[in-house]
């Protein structure tokens, strides 16, 4: 790229950063150190401003980069990650927002502990969520790399590691002194961005087809080379049964993912009620829903101005298409407005990522200090040393994400997301159903229902073709590949669902009806609630 990409993109960058920071500069003069301000921002903020920050939470790099790269290169196959990821919301909406808003008071471990020996059942869940927190933290280090060694000559390496480190420093930054009122702030930021940098471009995309969908649709699949099976389902998931195990496996994650996912989870406690909450939910689906639409033509976009072979070429996990079309439809590279229009992109992208960051960085570090740190001690901490344990527990949890980012910089990020949901979909999300909905539920059942579904899906990963046994593993020099799909979901979504019955029809403990029918009142009432 031209010194003027790179002048104009990094001026942008710094704007954006000089915001952010100068927004948790501000709240963190007016925090106040409570607990609830920390990881709640004090529960003050309304639906639409919830909405936007869900929003915000939600349309990570992996939406923006990986998903329509992944369309660009696989057309039809590609858009399943824009339809599972959008039809999630409907098991959020239904099922959790209004309950979990009800029932718990900062995480997913507080909704189960309501009714069960609270220690063995805090340590379980704080470890799932700070696990599939840093599965997630990962594919969001992995977009920032692709796309600052784009901006810089598209082969840096050391401009890729200096980039996740860089992020990772802000992400603690924006954590450790601003909580959960700045991180708020800047997803809705980032939101706003996000969604009219999509627009301008989507715009121009059918601008460039006369607004002629169809011929939009033709133009990509003849230059895909694949030809109309590039409209059609099967070229990535249709080679045999192994492709079409995965492919169902990758949908049941996305949808089921969503709804045990902390860092959204976390969301619903900004907001003073559960019919807030609720709203809350109608918003951000209206947002995403909105955003995810235009991701499909983005991709399809990118295949037929820039096509597959330059994407790939740019980058093989397609991340970098949605800044190549940018450049292409503002006049191309070495015209002003396509140097503008690139720059405009990328860094929109950046903000993305910084701002989804932020979010899973808190949810985590909550996770840390509020269920694990306060069940290990003897005695109940504190609510200011508890923050003060978060606030470490964000660098500690900054460090991971960096060091695993830096290892996977080489896959794409919409699919290290779809693991990340997978374990969420494994491990919280039969744990919070069967709290919610099952009288019987025991603590045992708790514990082994977060296990059996955590256990497994990091397992089948590290055995899988992801990590091993190809060329695009993360070690393709070794080979200790036993499961054949590279998503778990299939397998560890019903593990997490029948360890948790095993555990609880296998335990001698009787389930406490009091607290279930209080625990039922409360979900359904709001009465004593939070």
């Amino acid at each position: 790229m031209t010194g003027d990409h790179q002048t104009l993109a990094l001026l942008l960058f710094s704007a954006f950063v000089a915001v952010t920071l100068g927004i948790t500069t501000w709240v963190s003069r007016h925090r106040h150190g409570s607990a609830e301000e920390f990881y709640a921002g004090g529960r003050l903020f309304s639906p639409m401003e919830n909405g936007f920050a869900i929003a915000g939470d939600y349309m990570s790099a992996a939406s923006f980069l990986g998903i329509s790269g992944l369309i660009a290169l696989f057309g039809y196959d590609g858009m399943l990650y824009s339809v599972g990821f959008l039809v999630a919301w409907l098991v959020v909406l239904f099922l959790v927002a209004e309950l979990v808003r009800n029932c718990g008071r900062f995480t997913l471990a507080d909704v189960v502990a309501a009714r069960m020996s609270e220690r063995p059942v805090r340590i379980a869940a704080g470890t799932s969520s700070v696990t599939v927190s840093v599965l997630y933290l990962v594919a969001q280090m992995v977009g920032a790399g692709s796309l600052v060694a784009l901006l810089l000559g598209g082969t840096s390496e050391a401009a890729q590691s200096w980039t996740v480190i860089g992020v990772g420093a802000l992400m603690v930054i924006y954590v450790s002194l601003g909580g959960m009122r700045a991180t708020t702030w800047i997803q809705i930021v980032k939101a706003v961005l996000l969604l009219g940098g999509t627009v301008v471009l989507t715009v121009l995309v059918l601008l460039r087809f006369h607004g002629d969908f169809d011929q939009l649709l033709l133009t990509a699949a003849e230059r895909s080379g694949h030809g109309q099976s590039f409209l059609a389902p099967g070229l990535r998931y249709g080679g045999d049964w192994t492709a079409r195990f995965d492919f169902i496996s990758l949908g049941l994650a996305l949808v089921l993912g969503t709804a045990g996912l902390p860092h959204i989870l976390s969301r619903f406690y900004t907001v003073p009620t559960a019919r807030a909450a609720r709203r809350s939910v109608v918003w951000s689906i209206g947002l995403i829903g909105g955003f995810y639409l235009m991701t499909i033509v983005l991709g399809f976009g990118a295949a037929a101005i820039v096509g597959p072979e330059a994407v790939r070429g740019s980058n093989a996990a397609g991340n970098t298409a949605v800044p190549l079309l940018a450049l292409d439809l503002g006049g191309g590279a070495d015209s002003t407005g396509g140097t503008v229009l690139f720059a405009i992109v990328a860094a929109v992208a950046f903000a993305t990522i910084l701002a989804v960051v932020a979010g899973i960085t808190l949810a985590s570090s909550a996770s840390v200090a509020h269920d694990l740190y306060a069940s290990l001690r003897r005695r109940r901490a504190k609510p200011r040393s508890e923050v003060a344990v978060a606030r470490t527990a964000a660098v500690g949890i900054g460090v991971i994400a960096i060091a695993l980012g830096l290892l996977a910089r080489d896959l794409n990020v919409a699919f290290l997301v779809g693991l990340a949901f997978a374990v969420a979909a494994s491990a919280n999300l039969p744990v919070l159903l069967y709290s919610l909905f099952w009288r019987g539920f025991t603590t045992r059942g708790a514990v082994w229902s977060v296990y059996g579904g955590l256990i497994p899906a990091l397992a089948l990963v590290m055995l899988s073709p992801v990590v091993s046994g190809s060329p695009e593993s993360l070690f393709p020099g070794v080979d200790f590949q036993y499961f054949p799909l590279q998503n778990p979901g299939l397998v560890s979504i019903p593990l997490g669902f029948v360890a948790g019955w095993l555990g609880t029809v296998t335990s001698a403990e009787v389930a406490d009806e009091a607290k279930h029918a209080e625990t039922e009142v409360r979900s359904l009432t709001g009465a004593g609630a939070v």
